[in-house]
């Protein structure tokens, strides 16, 4: 547990900071904010205070801070202090000791880990400037993550997007380790969906935040990693080692895995896969019949893409997951033996604030010859990287 100072400017990408504090606290952090006056434009303080029950600190001259120093206050307060989203002006700012304002006054007063989280616009990052301000920042002793490339504000792509707040959150935790190095690591996240005709479908529901989490773990470990995603509500990660396949039904996922497997190491199958397809698809969209009020859809299995690597698996650890509503141990379990996996991932997705949607999950782990591991209720990214952890040590043994 740390004390977390999370300095805003004034970023479009400012709004992701909300979901940032809540992930520092559900990690069992201490946050506190501090913004500038153009991160304001974006998000209000009182957002920040309802958040973290502190006052958020905008501005060093108001009646509130006249008999405390409050920048110092602030500053000796902080174990990590955490500058997202950076914009070219902050940057310039610190790499020059400029000190203008309540987050720059207090990040120069600041003696503990400095991490800095890049975003704006790809021309602006790569000006000669933007880029002497970031190495001297690195030769002051600040933490950068670089900024990803993807879809800007501007409506193009370029390189200046802040990277999700998955990444942001494991670097600033985890850092990079080696624990995967070398390693490759195929993935599955999202629900399939099934044409019934050419607008209506049935599938599984899945926000894909899970698998997702694990992407970012994985390429956090060193690992290379390729995330096949399904229907997912959530944004994919933009990291230079998840390389990322998008698939609909379960038939291409199939195909995708079988591709995918031979050349990988470790496979997650995180995906809500449709255990059903219709027998027939129709081609064109089906009309309500005036004279009919029922519509009988007859279906057919999915192919068992688990069993399917299961049985060909040479080398490769393979990790299901077990989304139950009843008889949980009993189900992973035969789960784990019918589709010869090394490992397991149930939980029970009824249960109030795990189940779909949610960003926290608990689960239970099954492994052959142990007995069944029950994790306390954590957050997707506290899971993934506990996951990794175990996955790797499995590796070894």
């Amino acid at each position: 547990m740390a004390n977390v100072a999370i300095h805003v400017t004034g970023g479009i990408a400012a709004y992701k900071i909300v979901s940032l504090v809540r992930e520092f606290q559900k990690h069992g952090d201490t946050v506190r904010v501090a913004m500038t006056d153009s991160a304001q434009k974006f998000v209000t303080s009182t957002t920040f205070s309802a958040l973290t029950k502190y006052p958020t600190l905008t501005n060093l001259w108001t009646k509130e801070n006249e008999d405390k120093i409050a920048h110092i206050e602030l500053a000796d307060w902080t174990d990590i202090a955490v500058v997202a989203p950076a914009t070219a002006d902050i940057i310039g700012k610190l790499a020059n000791g400029i000190s203008d304002d309540a987050v720059s006054t207090t990040l120069l007063a600041t003696s503990a880990r400095k991490v800095i989280i890049p975003a704006m616009n790809s021309h602006m990052w790569s000006n000669p400037s933007t880029q002497r301000n970031i190495q001297q920042l690195k030769q002051d002793g600040y933490e950068v993550l670089a900024p990803a490339t993807g879809r800007l504000a501007e409506g193009y792509t370029g390189t200046g997007r802040m990277p999700e707040v998955a990444e942001i959150f494991n670097f600033v935790v985890n850092q990079k380790n080696d624990l995967l190095s070398g390693k490759r690591v195929l993935i599955s996240a999202g629900g399939t969906r099934e044409r019934i005709d050419p607008v209506r479908f049935i599938g599984n529901r899945s926000s894909g935040k899970m698998g997702i989490a694990l992407a970012v773990a994985a390429a956090s470990a060193g690992a290379e990693v390729t995330l096949v995603v399904g229907q997912i509500s959530v944004e994919l990660p933009v990291h230079p080692q998840i390389k990322i396949i998008k698939i609909e039904s379960t038939n291409e996922l199939l195909n995708t895995v079988m591709t995918e497997f031979t050349q990988t190491d470790i496979l997650i199958m995180a995906a809500a896969v449709a255990d059903f397809e219709p027998e027939m698809i129709a081609d064109q969209k089906i009309k309500k019949a005036a004279d009919n009020d029922e519509f009988v859809l007859k279906l057919k299995k999915t192919p068992d893409i688990l069993k399917s690597v299961g049985a060909i698996k040479k080398h490769q650890l393979i990790i299901g997951f077990a989304a139950e509503t009843q008889e949980l141990n009993k189900n992973a379990q035969a789960k784990l033996v019918s589709k010869h996996a090394d490992m397991i991932i149930a939980n029970n997705v009824v249960t109030d604030g795990i189940g779909f949607e949610s960003n926290d999950n608990q689960v239970t782990i099954f492994e052959s010859q142990q007995d069944p591991k029950p994790l306390t209720k954590m957050s997707k990214m506290q899971l993934a990287n506990q996951l990794v952890e175990l996955i790797a040590k499995k590796l070894g043994d």
